[in-house]
């Protein structure tokens, strides 16, 4: 199997997996976390505009890298260009054993949920995980068919993700209920600030950053973009805007819709929301949500195979990863692996809130250092031509790594069992490449 890559994603399309990598699981399954953490309105809205700001730049940095290396491979490539193999084959690493395999297991936990939400038999509990299975299976074998496919499931189920948030956000507008923006302003737990803010704010931070991060899956089927160049900073930038404007009004909406108490207790947020409009409301929202999820599944399934594809055509990863399939022009190997992965931690950690603190460390460690490649890029490619120039720099770069960088620090202290699981597998990492993967290549 020795094909080629097909150019066929257009710039739609490109924003359209931005978003949809983006919008999956988080605004639906973090917000009563958020919070139960936080407890005041002002505070809930302060961290999601603050998430925000994280994602816009660390998308406007980004978008430069991306019009300078407009091949597949993304953050993989940046890295590797900025800091040499060793760092871009431990980023690609990561990816695979750690974010993306973590975030689709993640992602069809909280499909799984939803789904069964709808079923509501009283044995329903004990199918999440064989249901989130079934899915990740079922997602793998489509995305072995083509990009195309891959695209198709992209534009029509993030059609329906954010068909499910306007609805969201109109009824928290126009169909407020009285009685629970009443009992939010009166609710003593509504208007008392917890006793650690700073410790709070924190662990409310994880579940944010967890809902922000995707926008830069763009970035990793470049290679099979039209004039990537231009749209792949574009679907970058575009993507995280859209997601910011769509949380914050989200969250004021389900503010509007139910009380503080019942928000910080539910695990199905717009299904519970909208349930309290109409009966068929929460049957309505967590159909949507099902497909909001499904679909992200999907994109991630598609989306990072091609850093593995990128890191074995240089050489650093196994060579049956580069293989291409001759008729679908897929990267298969490395679909299938990442799947494989994928379905190990499901049935190792198989809870959301565990599988989202062993993703988000290691992950926002491997986008403050990208973040930091800019700097590297610009002292010593000055002069390499760019599509795209970061606006707001130095500044716009410095926020999105001080905040990455806080984030990482308070973690390590805070939380060092999940961070010590995260760095040992980065350690096997670099053992596999010192001893295996540099040896072969050379």
């Amino acid at each position: 199997m020795s094909a080629e890559l097909k150019r066929s994603l257009t710039l739609y399309g490109l924003v359209m997996i931005a978003v949809g990598s983006t919008i999956g699981s988080g605004i639906f399954r973090t917000p009563g976390q958020i919070v139960a953490q936080v407890h005041l309105p002002e505070y809930v809205i302060a961290l999601w505009v603050l998430g925000g700001v994280v994602a816009l730049t660390g998308a406007l940095t980004y978008a430069e890298m991306g019009s300078m290396f407009p091949g597949a491979g993304g953050l993989y490539v940046y890295l590797r260009e900025a800091y040499g193999d060793t760092i871009g084959f431990l980023y690609g690493w990561f990816i695979l054993f750690i974010s993306t395999s973590g975030s689709i297991a993640a992602l069809a936990v909280v499909c799984a949920e939803h789904l069964l939400y709808l079923y509501g038999g009283p044995d329903s509990a004990g199918m999440v995980v064989p249901l989130a299975v079934g899915i990740t299976v079922f997602l793998t074998v489509i995305n072995l068919f083509g990009v195309k496919i891959g695209e198709w499931i992209a534009n029509m189920f993030t059609g329906a993700k954010l068909l499910g948030m306007l609805l969201i956000i109109g009824a928290g507008l126009f169909f407020a209920r009285p009685e629970f923006t009443a009992s939010n302003a009166d609710s003593a737990f509504a208007n008392t600030a917890p006793a650690d803010l700073s410790t709070a704010f924190a662990i409310a931070f994880v579940g944010v950053l967890w809902s922000i991060g995707g926008w830069q899956h763009a970035s990793y089927v470049a290679g099979e973009a039209r004039n990537p160049q231009r749209n792949v900073p574009r679907a970058m930038i575009l993507g995280a805007l859209i997601v910011t404007l769509v949380y914050v009004l989200a969250n004021v909406a389900y503010m509007r819709l139910l009380p503080m108490e019942q928000i910080a207790d539910s695990k199905t947020i717009a299904a519970d929301a909208f349930g309290n409009l109409a009966p068929w409301g929460g049957t309505l929202m967590a159909f949507l949500i099902a497909l909001s999820t499904f679909g992200t599944t999907g994109i991630y399934c598609m989306t990072a195979p091609r850093i593995y594809y990128a890191m074995a055509n240089d050489g650093v990863f196994f060579k049956k990863l580069a293989e291409v399939h001759p008729r679908w022009r897929t990267p298969v190997n490395a679909i299938l692996i990442q799947s494989t992965w994928s379905l190990i931690l499901l049935l190792f950690w198989g809870t959301f809130e565990d599988l989202i603190e062993y993703v988000t460390f290691m992950d926002w460690i491997g986008l403050m250092l990208t973040g930091t490649a800019i700097f590297i890029f610009r002292w010593k490619r000055p002069e390499a031509m760019r599509g795209y120039r970061t606006l707001g720099y130095p500044f716009t770069p410095i926020i999105f790594v001080g905040i990455c960088l806080w984030f990482i620090s308070y973690t390590l202290v805070e939380n060092p069992v999940k961070a010590f699981a995260g760095f040992t597998v980065a350690f096997v990492g670099w053992v596999a490449y010192q001893f295996y993967f540099k040896k072969h290549r050379d």
